[in-house]
């Protein structure tokens, strides 16, 4: 089992910034992928960004530009930078964590951007 703790969300005006946190911790493999994904009301769940153990990410093109995945493997954590924030970044912030198969979620961060 993988649990995932999330934080740093919250309020900001249009054109401000956040910084995520996501901390992983059970049975965490060498070799796996982190990230976020969101979920605006009324819409599907989609990826945000992800970054493999390696280093290798992907990003949405709607944040491209904007937001920057980053991790530290050795404290098991995920980190995602959102700058320039729009309200349509609106949403609830999932981590996310896959290894082996198998995926697991953080409970979820609420972001509101206002106009």
């Amino acid at each position: 089992q993988v649990q995932l703790v999330e934080s740093g969300g919250g309020l900001v005006q249009a054109g401000g910034s956040l910084r995520l946190s996501c901390a992983a911790s059970g049975s965490i493999f060498s070799i796996n992928t982190m990230g976020w994904y969101r979920q605006a009301p009324g819409k599907q769940r989609e990826l945000v960004a992800v970054i493999t153990s390696g280093g290798v990410t992907n990003y949405a093109d709607s944040v491209k530009g904007r937001f920057t995945i980053s991790r530290d493997n050795a404290k098991k954590s995920v980190y995602l930078q959102m700058n320039s924030l729009k309200p349509e970044d609106t949403a609830v912030y999932y981590c996310y964590y896959w290894a082996r198969g198998h995926n697991y979620w953080g409970q979820g961060t609420q972001v509101t951007v206002s106009s």
